[in-house]
């Protein structure tokens, strides 16, 4: 399955929990209630996962993965993590962990 594929994927399974498609820097996004929950884009998975959790230290020591930095600066987004395509099987469950974050650990 392409990434690409993979995102539709999650779309599609955390879409009765109240995530619906959206938009963030112009590349495809996870929402729910207005908040970006992830972004996808050139193959890679971008999460809001809050700076202090154990998913962001887990997503951070997945080969490949960084800090957020969508400018390309030097300055990356405070919580966020990118994820490459290499970890797609990983992609649900840290987006359903950025979710849980959204909602204060509830889910």
């Amino acid at each position: 399955m392409d990434a690409e594929a993979r995102f539709d994927e999650i779309l599609d399974e955390l879409a009765p929990r109240g995530v619906l498609p959206g938009a963030l820097f112009g590349s495809r996004s996870l929402t729910y209630e207005g908040g970006v929950v992830a972004s996808f884009g050139r193959d890679r998975l971008a999460i809001k996962l809050g700076a202090d959790t154990a998913a962001y230290a887990e997503a951070l020591a997945l080969t490949g993965a960084q800090p957020f930095d969508p400018s390309g600066k030097g300055r990356p987004m405070k919580d966020w993590v990118v994820v490459p395509a290499e970890h797609a099987a990983e992609w649900q469950r840290l987006a359903e962990a950025g979710l849980d974050a959204m909602l204060g650990g509830s889910g």
